[in-house]
């Protein structure tokens, strides 16, 4: 269905191609996932099969890419439309229309089906992807998880040959994220679509492929071969696979179900972990209610009373009310469009409270100018581009130094100790995905701010860029730092979060000690957690050093 014939891209003022010598296929009604760390060149492949390389990003194509035989280097994406579908990593994008239903018949009407066949189809795509409820909604009132879901219901509806698809889980919360999985795999085993995916969370994907194609570094030549087979010699690789290696298991396991089979030889060498793990104070991670004389609860740097926020008639928020003290890392969890985007903004004033009360620093932020809020709080926002406006990435860095009156410097080596490599001339929108996030990231965290709020900090991140995006993190907290961030990374959570605060139509329905939370909620716990229950451990590296 989709051929690579020796395919290599290089881009306008490039010296090096982007990828090279690509040369594999994807059998009709197959699943072939592609991963790699960031900047290998995923998203080219991906971009190439569309028609969008060379055709948009221009650039220089060689080789020949194939979809049900027309050459894309000869058909423009329009003239592939009706046999590629394609979600790329920003859902926004995609979109046209104002409303989740005209939304989803938009591609119908570009080809011109019958009104008949567009009404079922809608329907079926509603109901496929639990967006039946959403129907009249306008889009821009959307999470940006059921965004992201839009997005991939509006190129389902045509019913194409192929699907294209970068990073489609990434603003998915977990249980979205199965639904969608399972909806793919449903295209693929009952309706012979064809599916070509890159994804970074490969904990959630990687049972369902087929089979995988692994891009070991930038311009390298891609590996393909089985899950199993490629998950032995790729350099990103699930929790349950680390796992696997550690305790020698051969061959490696790819689910939860296959490694619990296996560990209980690895839960008797382990023993339930007696206290807090490495990395997360013992004061942080006794719920606020019941910390002890012996410890008195440290000084409140931010919180909210009663905090209600009503949007567009919807109420996002009711009735929150917590504390963030320095030094504690919060992930805040739950469904998308369960409240956690609107807290953040209520908490760097982006957002005014309909009721109720939000402070940072002694200061209400919705009433405070922004260079003295700058000086409290710093928000990344799940949009990275909000931020940057430069025409460079040195440029960006030198804006942000003069914003925060830092030393020249100090944001580029930001960037530099996140993400390495990136050149001072590349101008922001040529960025990834995770390399925008990772520059805004640095620009906020030029100031310095005593609360650091992050909202989804790892879409489009790989393991290499989010174990160093954990131990920066975790570096601020040990610095007196507050971080609070809004996360369907379950992992990430697993690997940080002193505290874990569960959201559910704009209510707090949870909130104490991660290993605690996490845990006790089958949606949010981690690999490592769902295979070693009922011990708590969290993480690889907790059991590592156990058995150390």
């Amino acid at each position: 269905m989709i051929r690579f014939k020796d395919v290599s891209v290089t881009y306008a003022g490039a010296t090096e191609p982007t990828v090279r010598n690509v040369d594999f296929e994807v059998p009709e009604g197959e699943l072939v996932l592609l991963v790699g760390p960031s900047g290998t060149g995923k998203s080219t492949i991906l971009n190439a099969v569309s028609g969008l390389v060379p055709h948009f990003t221009g650039g220089t194509l060689r080789g020949r890419v194939t979809v049900a035989g027309r050459d894309t280097r000869t058909h423009k994406p329009r003239e592939l439309a009706d046999v590629v579908g394609t979600v790329g990593q920003d859902p926004l994008s995609h979109f046209v229309t104002d409303t989740v239903e005209d939304e989803l018949a938009y591609g119908m009407e570009s080809l011109g089906l019958p009104p008949t066949v567009m009404r079922r189809r809608v329907e079926e795509t509603l109901d496929l992807l639990g967006l039946t409820d959403l129907r009249t909604r306008p889009i821009a009132t959307l999470s940006g998880g059921q965004q992201q879901r839009v997005a991939i219901g509006s190129v389902l509806t045509p019913h194409p040959r192929a699907l294209i698809l970068d990073e489609p889980t990434s603003a998915l919360d977990p249980a979205a994220a199965e639904e969608v999985l399972a909806v793919l795999q449903r295209l693929v085993h009952d309706l012979g679509t064809t599916i070509l995916m890159a994804e970074h969370r490969l904990e959630r994907v990687i049972q369902y492929a087929d089979q995988v194609a692994v891009l070991p570094a930038p311009g390298a030549t891609p590996a393909l071969g089985t899950p199993a087979e490629m998950m032995a010699v790729s350099p990103v690789y699930p929790p349950v696979v680390d796992l696997g290696r550690l305790a020698g298991w051969t061959p490696l396991p790819l689910t939860v179900r296959d490694a619990r089979r296996r560990a209980a030889s690895l839960r008797n060498q382990l023993t339930q972990p007696a206290s807090a793990p490495k990395g997360r104070g013992e004061l942080r991670d006794q719920p606020h209610a019941t910390r002890s004389r012996q410890h008195p609860a440290p000084p409140e740097l931010a919180g909210a009373h009663s905090l209600s926020v009503t949007r567009a008639r919807i109420q996002a928020l009711r009735n929150i009310t917590l504390t963030i003290t320095p030094g504690e890392t919060v992930a805040l969890m739950g469904r998308n469009g369960a409240g956690k985007s609107t807290l953040l903004n209520t908490l760097v004033g982006l957002t005014k409270p309909s009721s109720g009360e939000v402070h940072v620093g002694g200061a209400t932020p919705h009433r405070t100018p922004p260079p003295a809020l700058i000086r409290r709080v710093g928000l990344v926002p799940q949009d990275p581009r909000d931020l940057l406006y430069a025409e460079t990435v040195a440029a960006e860095c030198r804006a942000a130094d003069q914003d925060a009156q830092a030393t020249p410097g100090t944001c580029r080596a930001l960037l530099s100790d996140l993400l390495p490599g990136i050149p001072d001339t590349t101008h922001p929108r040529d960025l990834s995905e995770g390399q925008r996030l990772t520059l805004a990231l640095a620009v906020v965290l030029t100031a310095r701010p005593p609360l650091l709020l992050l909202d989804e900090p790892t879409r489009g991140l790989d393991y290499a860029a989010k174990s160093r995006l954990a131990t920066l993190l975790r570096t601020l907290a040990a610095e007196g730092h507050a971080i609070v961030l809004a996360t369907h990374d379950v992992e990430l959570a697993a690997e940080i979060a002193h505290r874990v605060i569960l959201l559910a139509d704009g209510e707090v329905i949870a909130d104490g000690p991660a290993a605690d939370v996490v845990t006790a909620s089958p949606s949010f716990a981690p690999q490592v957690s769902k295979i070693l229950a009922p011990q708590k451990w969290l993480t690889v590296t907790e059991v590592r050093e156990a058995l150390r």
